[in-house]
């Protein structure tokens, strides 16, 4: 992790030039897209899961939804998630699930709540939603030059993908070694997707990393420790979690520079959605979320209580919610609240989490209504830090977090 920290630090005054370029207008890439198309689980999930055939759970009962759409969609959380933001900003339609039919012309979501990327693990896993992508070609475009231009100016997020290949190992008690084995197969199987899709005449394709898990309500009452040198004194997340995460993101890093180099002419970018997250959980204040990190908003997810979220499912009949879902990280325990989303996909949308910093997704700026804290001033706090201390900056970007699942019916 030190040396992918410290690659991004000597690159951090050329990102943070970026990020004022691409705010200050609209880049080219930016505002010429005209469709997204998403792979994924629930963190990208607009709705698949009201559809799929191993049916939703709790997500599809108040107060899922309740935040933005006042009714429940099938999104795992109060309101948005972090696709939504995007559309937002390219000044697109929300991206409507493709299980729901409808126009794709503007998007269409292939991600489905509890999706893996290996085919053996989930019934909606990465092979299938490619064969549904697949199976949707001849409506989206007619001819070989007709779905070149198609695609040339949409947006593939690929992701993210493989924290379900995962999180149903852990919460079985599967060794971490054992799990370990598991991630280079995992993103292989991410790599043999994009590549697909690059057959296909993807041009430009965002790749979103895992969420440190070791930041999770649920993988923090799951794996509760008496030790103190277990967690990270700053945040609370239990490192070895964290250091799960970040050897999966790393190999994920290592296998799209391989793909970059093999394919030049289309743009691969990964979105750290670890360090994003880890903004707002290692300073919670700084963001506006006043509600502990170590509890749920919905359900009855308490770290501190060790109470498992199952116990008390968000969405079930009994189950409290907190008045004010803004205020807290987490939503449900194992996914995060609409504000959270909103922060990650600022840091994605307008920098400097996006690696290489070579899109520009932001054509709308997005709403802060969250907070009072913008990006640019948090940007420009972190120039300021890199400036006086580079190794503050390094502890600061190196610690943990993570969106779990639980039983396959609110697994995401």
């Amino acid at each position: 992790m030190a040396q992918s920290v410290s690659h991004f630090l000597s690159k951090l005054p050329v990102m943070i030039i970026a990020f004022l370029v691409l705010t200050n207008g609209c880049g080219t890439l930016g505002c010429n897209y005209t469709s997204i198309i998403s792979f994924g689980d629930s963190i990208a999930d607009t709705g698949n899961s009201l559809y799929s055939k191993s049916g939703g759970g709790a997500e599809l009962n108040l107060p899922y939804g309740e935040t933005y759409f006042h009714r429940p969609t099938g999104r795992f959380s109060n309101g948005r998630l972090i696709i939504d933001f995007i559309a937002e900003s390219l000044g697109l339609p929300l991206v409507p699930p493709y299980l729901g039919g409808g126009d794709f012309k503007h998007g269409v979501n292939f991600a489905v709540g509890g999706a893996t990327a290996l085919k053996a693990s989930s019934d909606n896993s990465l092979d299938v939603q490619l064969g549904w992508f697949q199976k949707l070609l001849p409506s989206l475009c007619n001819s070989s030059s007709d779905c070149n231009e198609f695609f040339r100016r949409s947006l593939f997020l690929v992701g993210e993908i493989g924290g379900n290949d995962y999180n149903y190992p852990f919460f079985q008690g599967i060794s971490v070694e054992v799990i370990q084995a598991l991630v280079p197969k995992v993103i292989n199987t991410i790599s043999s997707a994009i590549t697909t899709l690059i057959t296909h005449g993807a041009a430009t394709l965002v790749v979103p990393g895992n969420l440190p898990i070791g930041c999770s309500v649920e993988y923090l009452a799951i794996f509760k420790s008496q030790n103190k040198d277990d967690y990270d004194p700053q945040s609370g997340c239990l490192n070895w979690l964290n250091e799960f995460s970040q050897y999966h993101n790393s190999l994920l890093q290592k296998e799209l520079d391989r793909l970059q180099t093999l394919y030049p002419n289309t743009t691969i970018v990964y979105a750290d959605y670890y360090n994003a997250s880890m903004l707002f959980y290692s300073s919670p204040a700084q963001y506006g979320f006043s509600g502990s990190t170590n509890k749920a908003c919905c359900g009855g997810g308490n770290f501190e209580s060790n109470q498992i979220c199952g116990s008390q499912k968000c969405g079930s009949p009994g189950a409290s919610v907190c008045s004010d879902p803004s205020s807290y990280v987490s939503w449900d325990g194992i996914h995060l609240t609409e504000a959270a989303y909103r922060w990650m996909a600022m840091s994605i949308v307008q920098g400097p989490y996006i690696v290489p910093p070579r899109i520009n997704m932001s054509c709308v700026p997005l709403s802060k209504k969250v907070s009072d804290y913008s990006l640019t001033q948090d940007v420009n706090r972190v120039f300021l830090l890199w400036q006086s201390s580079p190794s503050s900056l390094t502890n600061s970007m190196s610690r943990p977090l993570e969106v779990p699942l639980e039983t396959r019916s609110w697994i995401g």
